[in-house]
């Protein structure tokens, strides 16, 4: 999604008389987060036994029931290697942000969009994680401690765990400054 088509979708939801301060889209393409540090030697860990398992059953004669255990196995094994990437780099490819002077306005959704609007008023425990290349993560309120050991990876059901947040936006010190005045005005 391009800047001007994050503007349009996030203007679609913009009550009357509500300013917008800024607009944005997450980094694009294929990323490594630091949770990867621990998830790819995992991930590799799992695939590996879970095809070296799929190899023995198939070259042993083993009882078909044994490999078809660990066909959801080595499926699982696959995804947490690539495929977790890929669905990562999708939804951030379909998300926009919008921050404005009441609220921060989310939407995100590859089928079904879902629109999350977090009243400024309410937020709490605002914080900023940025990199070097002054791309960051502005995390919106309490999250799961799981949620951040995880990261924000692609990983299926971990919403629940994860708080909202602008992931992985670019010039996130300026974003989360405009953010934090925008707050204060809103109080």
């Amino acid at each position: 999604m391009t800047s001007s088509e994050a503007q349009r979708e996030i203007e679609r939801h913009l009550q009357a008389d509500e300013k917008l301060l800024w607009h944005g889209v997450p980094r694009d393409g294929l990323v490594l987060r630091r949770s990867d540090a621990i998830l790819i030697p995992f991930s590799l860990l799992w695939g590996g036994f879970a095809i070296s398992w799929e190899i023995m059953t198939l070259r042993g004669g083993a009882p078909a029931v044994f490999t078809l255990f660990g066909i959801p196995f080595v499926l699982m094994g696959l995804y947490i290697i690539f495929g977790r990437f890929l669905v990562d780099a999708r939804m951030r490819a379909r998300t926009a942000y919008g921050l404005t002077d009441r609220r921060v306005i989310i939407v995100a959704g590859s089928r079904a969009r879902s629109v999350t609007s977090l009243p400024l008023r309410n937020l709490s425990d605002v914080s900023l994680d940025e990199s070097s290349d002054g791309t960051g993560t502005i995390s919106l309120g309490p999250g799961h401690p799981m949620g951040r050991w995880l990261g924000r990876a692609a990983w299926p059901g971990m919403g629940a765990w994860q708080g909202a947040a602008l992931d992985m936006i670019p010039s996130a010190q300026h974003v989360y400054r405009v953010l934090l005045e925008a707050q204060a005005g809103a109080r």
